[in-house]
């Protein structure tokens, strides 16, 4: 009994440096907790086998239903693709081949799928933002919205709205510069989408673009919070609506630069928030004026 013990001892051990051993279930792996040394592989599943379920979790694991199913998929990841390579027969030849072919309506979800995804990872947006996204183009099409639209620009239309919707701090120009359609297009799709869905439009919050502006420009932390109390302070008293929240970011961080003596002109700040010279000017003079501050 003794010996047998020890055998099960030294089967958890890791060869290589004799740490412990866990095991992966989902890639079906042992792997060593200490220096990562993969000890056996492909191991058989058991947890799925044949055995009856009781709880809610034993039922979950005992299931064999594939990939998930998800909305950023053209066609929810539910189609089957028929091999014509191994038919003879001409007739199933000939009715694989018409079963191959794409409708316009699943042509045109591919497409806009496949650029919402490409936008999505540039811009490094989350998962929910772009599943917001995808079901807001699918609703447009079913309206049939799209009609002398072009597929890009309402794309792009729906995923700035799901990034203002959920406050990611992304502007409209940055989701234009990932695109080919211009400005005035996207514009356009934009507002049929409000008007036409009855959407209602949240406004972006300028703090939530401080800190990117302030990562870019190179600035402190006490940069960023000063920044971020004079947004504050005005929003709560005055109201920003008409103005862009890039030209307040720019008069803000502006004002705390020249109050904190940083060396950093009008024109850095402008090309990085992406604002002209001029805006900034007013935004700044606008943001003395109204919070009483002394340079």
């Amino acid at each position: 009994m003794e010996i047998k013990s020890e055998v099960r001892d030294l089967s958890n051990l890791c060869p290589e440096c004799g740490g412990k051993t866990i095991s992966i279930q989902e890639k079906g792996e042992i792997v060593c907790r200490q220096c990562g040394l993969v000890i056996s592989e492909r191991i058989l599943d058991t947890a799925h086998s044949g055995k009856r379920a009781f709880t809610k979790q034993e039922k979950e694991r005992r299931e064999r239903t594939g990939s998930p199913i998800s909305i950023l998929l053209p066609d929810m990841g539910l189609s089957t693709i028929i091999d014509k390579n191994n038919i003879t027969n001409p007739d199933l030849k000939r009715a694989a081949k018409w079963n191959s072919r794409m409708t316009w309506d699943k042509r045109n979800m591919l497409i806009a799928t496949t650029e919402l995804k490409r936008i999505g990872s540039n811009l490094n947006l989350p998962i929910h933002v772009k599943k917001a996204a995808i079901r807001l183009y699918i609703e447009a099409f079913k309206r049939k919205l799209l009609r002398g639209r072009s597929i890009n620009g309402m794309v792009a239309a729906c995923l700035y709205f799901a990034c203002r919707e959920r406050r990611i701090p992304r502007t409209l120009q940055e989701i234009l510069d990932e695109t080919s359609i211009n400005a005035k297009n996207v514009r356009r799709c934009y507002r049929t989408l409000i008007r036409e869905l009855n959407l209602k439009v949240p406004s972006t919050d300028p703090i939530s673009l401080i800190p990117r502006y302030i990562a870019e420009l190179g600035l402190g932390a006490e940069t960023e919070k000063t920044a971020i109390k004079v947004l504050q302070s005005f929003i709560s008293k005055y109201s920003t609506s008409g103005k862009d929240p890039k030209g307040l970011c720019a008069g803000s961080l502006y004002l705390v630069c020249k109050k904190k003596d940083k060396r950093i002109s009008q024109k850095e700040i402008a090309n990085v928030v992406g604002v002209t010279e001029v805006t900034l000017r007013s935004r700044y003079k606008e943001l003395i004026n109204k919070l009483n501050i002394k340079i």
